[in-house]
């Protein structure tokens, strides 16, 4: 008998007004991306069901139910005064384009079987068969033609990539030229995934691990218009460890400046799968950028909830660091060395990253019932960071990971 799980989430994103409190949202069984919203923007946004206000404190209305068959993402609403040249009011492109995109090409997959013999991946057992070990990488640098998939209104356009794991490849507003994802000029894989080769940037569905099996491989993906106007991506696959399915469907209204995902897991097997369910948002990061935890945060854990942190001032060692002397920690600048810090937090709906420099950012918000998992993870702006700079990317920069979850508020790793 299937088992499907439902779920709900909301991240916005882009231009966001200075009290993330000031959003009220009424949610049925989804999760929203929102993207912009500066004070003198649009008040109120309606899709379906869902209504999105500007004032008053944050409202939950949350009637998800098994049978829905989704976890619903409602994904990147950008609000946005002026409108963006060459499309009509209530207008949404969809279509496919080959893109050429430098690549540093991954080796052969190893041609034997790769058995478990105890192998750990992100704290979790690592089988890696049926899949092969992709684990060797060229260095060779070379154009790659990729099938990119586009959608597109008058406010925002995003990329998504069915041939690197069905993953976000790039989300900008149009209205500013703002990359409200960390977008990569290369595509340059590192031995960090299940099976090997991981690319950083836009956003990866980990489901059902961390850093999953085919988050570099090619995954299905169809395409859909809807009575309503709107148009969707589907990207999913059949994962071949646990026999289960599951499928994200991206959705862009018309003349709305958000970005909708629905998120769909089905256990088709007779037997219970562990399973993870987080979104790895990246964004680009600068001495500017800051990370903001619901403002009722006191504490933050690490993974397996065996350290503790105050947030935002820590005065403790945490992972490798000595912030012993009081640090703001929720600004990128003071993370010197690599580390992860899971919000303490069951009573709020969202968690976000702020660039001062730049007056934008992005933030998730969701159902706190159901999706509970808000984290920051940085490389950490010192020595060994700046490496990881260099080996994921040629000129792109740092980025830091903020990361949302289902199901659960910390990863095994």
């Amino acid at each position: 008998m299937d088992a499907i799980l439902p779920s709900t989430f909301l991240f916005l994103g882009g231009r966001i007004p200075p009290n993330p409190y000031r959003i009220v949202a009424r949610i049925r069984g989804n999760v929203c991306l929102l993207h912009g919203a500066e004070e003198e923007r649009a008040r109120v946004l309606r899709l379906g069901d869902r209504r999105y206000s500007r004032e008053g404190d944050l409202e939950m209305s949350s009637k998800s139910r098994v049978q829905n068959s989704s976890l619903a993402w409602i994904g990147l609403a950008i609000l946005v005064l002026s409108s963006a040249g060459l499309f009509a009011a209530d207008t949404v492109r969809l279509w496919e384009e080959d893109v050429v995109l430098p690549t540093y090409l991954a080796g052969e997959p190893e041609p034997n079987p790769i058995f478990y013999f105890g192998r750990m991946s992100q704290g979790a057992e690592g089988r890696v068969y049926p899949y092969p070990l992709y684990d060797t990488l060229t260095g060779k640098k070379v154009n790659k033609t990729y099938k990119m998939v586009y959608l597109e209104n008058e406010y925002v356009k995003i990329g998504v990539l069915p041939e690197i794991g069905g993953r976000i490849f790039s989300g900008v507003d149009k209205t500013n030229g703002y990359d409200f994802f960390y977008r990569q000029t290369v595509v340059k894989p590192a031995l960090i995934g299940l099976i090997g080769a991981w690319m950083s940037g836009g956003v990866e569905w980990n489901i059902p691990h961390h850093h999953r099996a085919t988050t570099f491989i090619p995954v299905q993906h169809r395409l859909e218009e809807n009575s309503d106007g709107s148009k969707t991506v589907w990207v999913g696959e059949l994962e071949v460890r646990h026999r289960m399915r599951w499928a994200v469907g991206y959705t862009l209204y018309p003349g709305r400046s958000y970005l909708a995902v629905s998120l769909r897991i089905v256990n088709r097997t007779p037997v219970v799968n562990t399973m993870l369910c987080f979104a790895n948002v990246a964004v680009h990061v600068n001495e500017d950028y800051q990370v903001i935890f619901p403002p009722s945060t006191q504490f933050g854990t690490h993974h397996h909830k065996r350290e503790f942190i105050n947030w935002p001032i820590a005065d403790s060692h945490y992972g490798s660091a000595d912030f012993t002397k009081g640090v703001d920690v929720s600004w990128y600048k003071n993370h010197i060395s690599a580390n992860s810090i899971f919000a303490w937090n069951y009573e709020d709906d969202f968690v976000a990253g702020y660039d001062h420099g730049k007056r934008a950012g992005t933030m998730a918000v969701a159902n706190h019932h159901i999706v509970p998992g808000k984290k920051l993870w940085t490389w950490g702006n010192g020595p060994r960071g700046r490496m990881w700079d260099h080996i994921l990317t040629d000129e792109d920069g740092p980025y830091i990971e903020i990361m949302v979850g289902a199901y659960s508020d910390n990863q095994p790793d």
